[in-house]
């Protein structure tokens, strides 16, 4: 039986001018055209070839001598190549564009940003790809605690954070406590492990070690000072989310930003700004 989405060796049934026709075995009923074009010179009846068979624009089956990006149960980038009504359709290296259906997106496609999808056939056995990663992503990494890992984003939970495929085949998630920064679905970034979970799966953080996190943050809150003249109309005893909303800052990550900052002369704490000297 003739597979779709997968390579496989097939052999000769039939020629045409157009191509040949190509099945498991002689008298198959399920024999797929490969378009001359693509037949190597010699190939006969009863010879055999490995092809890779989808569905072309009229979703019949068609066998291609060329690599496609991505086969069934991989996990890899592709890119958006145009939005429509019924989903997005992305590159795959193939003439036709493979389907990524509203229903399997975790967050906004636009047209020529590259996304990490999943391939699988839907219910009427079409090739499609899928955002949803979270059950194919493996446990089984060797990173340890205190790894600088590549992350890439592929959901965001406003009840759990930010669901990440580390090196696009491991498990991790940034928790939503330790989220202080706007990310989106697609972001790519460098991550340090804070824990390896009993279950394999990575904890991250997209901050650095603390002792550079603070001269980095302190840096950032001079900068957001001087971006309002010089007087931030807020000190270190406001709240939580005035803070994370304005300087996308944990509170306690800004007061050591601000303690560093009083430290090294730079700011004034007034009773309800601070100033810069």
């Amino acid at each position: 039986m003739v597979e779709i989405g997968k390579w496989q060796t097939l052999q000769v049934v039939r020629s045409k001018d157009f191509g040949i026709y190509l099945a498991q075995h002689e008298g198959d009923d399920d024999a797929v055209l490969l378009p001359r074009k693509q037949v190597p010179e010699g190939l006969k009846a009863g010879g055999s070839i490995e092809v890779f068979v989808y569905l072309d624009s009229k979703d019949r089956p068609i066998a291609t001598t060329n690599t496609p990006l991505i086969t069934i149960g991989e996990i890899k980038r592709l890119k958006c190549a145009d939005v429509s009504k019924i989903g997005a359709f992305m590159d795959w290296g193939l003439e036709k564009d493979i389907l990524l259906p509203f229903k399997e997106m975790t967050g906004k496609v636009k047209e020529g940003r590259e996304y990490l999808v999943y391939m699988y056939m839907d219910k009427s056995s079409r090739p499609c790809v899928s955002m949803k990663l979270y059950d194919h992503l493996s446990s089984d990494s060797t990173y340890k605690k205190g790894d600088s890992v590549q992350g890439y984003i592929y959901e965001i939970s406003d009840r759990m954070g930010a669901f990440v495929a580390v090196d696009d085949k491991y498990q991790g998630l940034i928790p939503k406590q330790d989220l202080h920064k706007r990310v989106n679905v697609g972001d790519t970034m460098t991550m340090r492990v804070t824990e390896v979970r009993e279950d394999g799966k990575l904890n991250l953080s997209i901050s650095k070690l603390s002792y550079q996190q603070m001269e980095e943050d302190s840096e950032m809150v001079y900068q957001a000072i001087l971006s309002f003249d010089g007087v931030l109309p807020f000190n270190d005893k406001a709240s939580p989310e005035l803070i994370e909303r304005e300087l996308g800052l944990s509170k306690a990550a800004f007061k050591r930003a601000v303690g560093r900052l009083l430290k090294e002369g730079r700011i004034e704490i007034h009773e309800h700004s601070i100033v810069t000297k």
